[in-house]
């Protein structure tokens, strides 16, 4: 038998009357009048808390964005309703970003992703404390694995700051901000409503052409016509990550014994994948986002003393002996062995193919079973 519906008060909703007469339901149906979020936000007030926030700076796009059309399906899926998306930029150190010692580099990229995470959240947070649905997807580390190798992020955070006007995309694939340059991570904020303004577009590039992200990358994934070669870059960079570690766990697997092991993974190697797997993960180079000049707050070094600056920033990430982890034959392989003989290669698959079929066990005879 069902229970009679009621009514609480004009325009309140039809509900069950055991469920009307919840002290819960009572008091929301009593003030929710009160409580309805504003049906456009404020653009200027969205800025502030952003700020507030910890950001140091934020746009707004609208889902509609025409360049936003391929994260459509994506946003709706992760925040059904989702009308708005509020990029957030936080700045990174860029002596800390540009040093050759991988363990100043990489905490300056995970203090900051840190700090780019706390922002989105306060102000989904916020926005939440509204009356508005709000969402913010992580800022790095994408965890939608089941999609690996394919798209695993819930939101592309470049592709929404470019069309909200936080910056534009460089030669080097990264956002290069008006003011701050390259050294800056980014996140997103999904929220279920327009706002009062959106941003615009850079009507200009702030990269100078200077090329030395080009000169910098170690395994030649970034060409001076504007090409670039995502399987080197990850190859190499994301050696520690999702794609070299499923190399490193296939290299543990085929290997007979641990000398076998030790003869194909040095210590130094097998340390810094378990150093990557108990902290977090270590990017191999960061070196095109470490030697951009470009920015108002970047350029003054590089405009006042050029020779210094590649002298100081790009010179010691160039010098630096490392392993460059190259797939066999690949145009970066090449690269590395011409451009910086000095810098050890090793061919690895990347994670990115299939090991190889292992023959069905042979029958009597040694022929396989069912022959």
């Amino acid at each position: 038998m069902c229970e009679q519906d009621t009514t609480e008060a004009a325009g309140a909703p039809k509900l069950p009357a055991k469920l009307a007469a919840h002290p819960s339901v009572r008091a929301l149906l009593a003030g929710r009048a009160d409580r309805r979020p504003p049906a456009v936000i404020d653009a200027d007030r969205l800025r502030a808390l952003c700020l507030e926030a910890g950001a140091d700076d934020a746009a707004v796009v609208s889902l509609d964005h025409p360049d936003l059309a391929g994260e459509r399906e994506h946003v709706l899926a992760a925040l059904p309703g989702a009308r708005s998306l509020i990029s957030l930029a936080v700045r990174m150190n860029r002596d800390n970003t540009r040093s050759p010692a991988r363990s100043v580099a990489n905490q300056e990229f995970h203090q900051t992703d840190e700090q780019v995470n706390a922002a989105a959240r306060t102000v989904a947070r916020a926005l939440q404390d509204a009356g508005h649905r709000a969402l913010n997807p992580s800022a790095g580390f994408p965890q939608e694995l089941e999609h690996f190798p394919g798209r695993i992020w819930v939101v592309a955070h470049k592709t929404v700051a470019v069309a909200a006007g936080l910056g534009v995309m460089g030669l080097h694939r990264n956002v290069i901000h008006p003011r701050f340059g390259s050294f800056v991570l980014l996140a997103t904020v999904l929220v279920d409503a327009p706002v009062s303004a959106y941003g615009q577009e850079l009507d200009y590039d702030p990269c100078v052409d200077c090329k030395l992200c080009v000169a910098a990358c170690p395994v030649g994934a970034i060409g001076k016509d504007g090409a670039f070669d995502p399987l080197a870059c990850t190859t190499h960079n994301y050696r520690e990550f999702m794609s070299g570690f499923t190399d490193w766990v296939q290299t543990v697997a085929d290997s007979e014994d641990a000398a076998d092991f030790r003869a194909r993974v040095t210590d130094p190697e097998n340390a810094s994948m378990w150093q990557s797997l108990a902290f977090k993960p270590s990017y191999k180079s960061g070196y095109c986002l470490a030697v951009c000049p470009a920015g108002e707050d970047v350029l003054g070094p590089y405009l006042d003393d050029r020779r210094h600056y590649l002298d100081t920033v790009l010179r010691p990430l160039q010098d630096k002996t490392e392993t460059l982890y190259v797939l066999p034959g690949s145009a970066a392989q090449r690269y590395a062995e011409r451009r910086f003989p000095h810098k050890p290669t090793k061919e690895v698959t990347g994670g990115w193919r299939p090991p190889a079929k292992r023959h069905p066990d042979p029958g009597p005879g040694g022929a396989p079973h069912g022959r």
